[in-house]
C-alpha cells in the first residue's frame, strides 16, 4: 500500500462516504490501464460535471461530481501522465483528508485528483461521487 488510509472524524467529518468512494474507485481501476480520461458532463436527472476514465478493456469509469445543499463533492483538477498509459494500476490511495486521489502503479501516480468536498450538516445531506461504469468488450 502506497498511500496510508486517512481517518477522518466519524462525527463531524465524514460517515465512511469517501473512504467507500475510494474503495469502489479502487475495485473498477486495478489490474487496468487508463487509456484516456475527459472532462465530460452527467445528464441522467440534471447536468453535473464529470470525469471520464477510458480503461484498456473497453469500460469507462465516470466519476460524477454531486451536490445537495450544503453538502458536495467536485473534481477540481485532474492530472493524467501520459507515460503512465503502459502500467497497470495497483491502487487508489488519498492524501490531505480526501482532497488529494492518487491512482498509483508501481512506479507511482498514474493520476493525480484533486477533489472538493464537505458532508455539509453531518450527515443530512448527500456526498460523494456518484460512480459510473460503461461499456466493455
Amino acid at each position: 500500500m502506497r498511500y496510508p488510509i486517512e481517518t477522518l472524524d466519524p462525527i463531524n467529518e465524514d460517515n465512511g462516504t469517501m473512504p467507500s468512494n475510494v474503495e469502489e474507485l479502487e475495485k473498477l481501476v486495478v489490474g487496468r490501464r487508463i487509456v484516456s480520461a475527459e472532462r465530460t458532463q452527467d445528464v441522467s436527472y440534471i447536468t453535473r460535471s464529470a470525469v471520464k476514465l477510458t480503461l484498456d478493456d473497453g469500460f469507462s469509469v465516470t466519476l460524477v461530481d454531486t451536490d445537495d445543499c450544503c453538502a458536495y463533492t467536485e473534481l477540481g483538477e485532474f492530472f493524467l501522465d501520459p507515460a503512465s498509459v503502459d502500467h497497470v494500476i495497483l491502487g487508489v490511495g488519498t492524501t490531505d483528508g480526501y482532497t488529494t486521489w492518487h491512482i498509483y502503479a508501481d512506479f507511482g501516480d498514474v493520476m493525480r485528483l484533486k477533489v472538493g468536498w464537505s458532508c455539509g450538516n453531518p450527515f443530512y445531506y448527500g456526498y460523494g461521487f456518484t460512480i459510473r461504469v460503461e461499456g466493455g468488450s
